[in-house]
């Protein structure tokens, strides 16, 4: 995980990061005798379970098992890749993170030259609608009940009608042309030159979950079509991969645990503004796989609305298979034809929609409305288009009992026995195992020699102790390859000089199962002084045994081989070994 960042970065910054201060930034930690503990803000719980250790500089669960360093907390609550939450911490602290080319850290850049392009043409856009001359555009923005404080805190701005005055204030701050157009601000002439993409509308900046500029949306202030054009893709944007208002709304979805998914810029703002704040917008027809996955890392519960016009779309509904394939539980709300989220906030106000947001359907009560409005359901033959569109979702249901109970709602709504039901779904092909979600995980087993785990705590709690370890046992000794790694990897901290804790250890290990047992051996017992050094010599006479046995398991078998092929020279080898192998003990 290390690679692509200096080791000797990684471990300054973790020397001057106090892991309780980051934590109680985002949950209550209430003391307990050396440690801190709080309810853990990775699966539901009644009783606190998660363990914050200042002096190992690590947080464990006892309840899902999940573990980390102050790195991989930020990871996993702030939903950011590891570069990220190296960068924060850094910029924090006043680190700085070599970018020279040549450095192993090179690939790491931290914000991305167009994120800087798109930040300076935010301000450009936003000061154009704070000037005099755009009195029009904010009567517009008046006129869509858009309040001053919402403007600013959504960074609103405006293109004005002119052909280049993007270009030239890009210019003035040392852009070069070629990289405003492929920031997506400018577009090329025919006959050379260029000329800004967005004239005479208002700006809607697009940012990701950091609130790093990404891209833009610009509508028109009349009749005029298109009614709204957004950013090309760019080296920073991805219309699929991110969500429209997600870096404001992120902390209130993980409150409510819930999220309302609308489609548009002001389907968004203008019901977020008046208290619905658990929204996003996907800023197009249908979610993709990404932006699902992004959803996820805040809740499992969404609630799609839909304009009255597209609803009953049979193409619209079939996305939403996705979602349930990615584990959502999903509701609906279908608005009055000819409303939108915007429309409808403003006319009847917020406490309205979020009557209908209380109120909205599951999926297989909405899609099976929707197809009995569009067909007789007396007759077979539309019985039949019905069963098939229903079962294809049914499908998507990993729990069984779930699927159980919409193939018998299906039976009774269709007037058709159950039996020819569950015959047609067995013909359909099972859809996908997911992996459990966060919210769904279980405490991990770690099926580990306890031995292995209590040498990796004495180590990890004595370094003196390495060395004596070390003058006995491989790290080959340690069947489990997970202790065999991380035992691996101390040894060869210690040859380098380098300092060996859990906190640094974590961040030579991908896999979760690695820092899962990294927390949960230092969080063993502790003992005295005098009961670990009998401990420790305890554990290495095991694994020695241990080592032997497998050993004379392996000859055994070598020596069966020998007989069954006659090798009387490599037999009478083995036997010899095998013989020396037993005197060992």
């Amino acid at each position: 995980m290390s690679g692509r960042i200096p080791d000797n970065i990684l471990e300054d910054i973790l020397s001057r990061t106090d892991i309780v201060e980051v934590i109680s930034g985002y949950l209550p930690l209430k003391k307990a005798g050396r440690n801190f503990k709080a309810n853990c803000p990775f699966h539901h719980e009644k009783t606190a379970s998660f363990v914050v250790s200042p002096e190992r500089q690590i947080y464990h669960c006892f309840g899902c098992g999940e573990s980390g360093n102050v790195f991989k907390f930020l990871m996993r609550h702030e939903r950011m890749e590891f570069p990220e939450a190296v960068e924060i911490l850094a910029k924090k602290l006043g680190v700085i993170i070599p970018q020279n080319r040549n450095h192993p850290g090179a690939s790491f850049d931290p914000i991305s030259n167009y994120s800087k392009i798109n930040e300076l043409a935010v301000g450009f856009y936003e000061a154009n609608l704070a000037n005099a001359a755009a009195a029009g555009a904010r009567e517009y923005l008046f006129n869509r009940q858009i309040k001053p404080q919402t403007i600013k805190e959504f960074r609103l701005g405006l293109a004005s009608s002119g052909w280049d005055n993007l270009i030239n204030f890009l210019r003035s701050k040392s852009i070069n042309l070629g990289s405003i157009e492929r920031s997506g601000l400018a577009l090329a002439k025919e006959n050379g030159g260029y000329y800004d993409r967005f004239r005479n509308r208002i700006i809607f900046p697009i940012f990701d979950v950091r609130s790093r500029a990404l891209g833009f949306g610009a509508r028109v202030m009349d009749k005029t079509l298109p009614k709204y054009i957004n950013s090309p893709e760019t080296p920073v944007y991805t219309k699929g991969r991110n969500l429209y208002g997600l870096n404001l709304s992120k902390d209130h979805i993980r409150e409510q645990d819930c999220a309302v998914i609308v489609e548009g810029y002001l389907d968004f703002i203008i019901p977020y503004q008046e208290g619905i704040k658990n929204i996003v917008a996907s800023c197009g027809t249908a979610l993709a796989l990404e932006q699902i996955r992004l959803l996820k890392r805040y809740t499992h519960n969404v609630i799609m609305i839909y304009d009255g016009d597209a609803a009953g779309e049979l193409a619209t509904l079939r996305n939403l298979d996705t979602l349930i394939e990615e584990g959502m539980n999903i509701r609906i709300v279908s608005l009055p034809q000819g409303y939108d989220p915007d429309l409808f906030v403003r006319k009847f106000g917020a406490a309205k929609l979020k009557n209908l947001i209380a109120e909205a359907s599951n999926l297989f009560d909405y899609k099976f409305s929707i197809l009995k409005s569009k067909h007789n359901i007396n007759d077979a033959h539309a019985k039949s288009l019905i069963a098939s569109e229903m079962l294809l979702t049914i499908n998507k249901f990993q729990n069984a009992i779930i699927r159980s109970e919409y193939v018998r709602h299906l039976s009774e709504g269709l007037k058709v026995g159950e039996a020819y039901i569950l015959e047609e779904l067995k013909k359909l092909k099972p859809g996908q195992q997911r992996p459990a979600s966060g919210q769904e995980k279980e405490k991990k087993k770690m099926d580990i020699n306890p031995v292995e785990k209590l040498l990796i705590k004495f180590m990890l709690e004595e370094n003196d102790l390495i060395h004596r370890i070390r003058l006995e046992l491989e790290p080959s000794d340690f069947q489990d390859k997970r202790t065999s790694d991380i035992v691996s990897i101390i040894y060869e901290l210690v040859t380098q000089g380098r300092p060996v804790s859990v906190n640094i250890l974590m961040n030579y290990f991908n896999e979760e199962d690695a820092t899962q047992l990294l927390c949960e051996s230092v969080f063993l017992p502790d003992l005295t002084v005098s009961e670990r050094d009998k401990a420790v010599g305890d554990c290495i006479q095991r694994l020695k045994h241990q080592r032997l046995r497998s050993r004379r398991e392996h000859l055994h078998t070598q020596i069966k081989h020998a007989q069954a092929t006659g090798d009387e020279k490599a037999l009478h080898n083995l036997v010899k070994e095998f013989q020396e192998s037993i005197k060992k003990g």
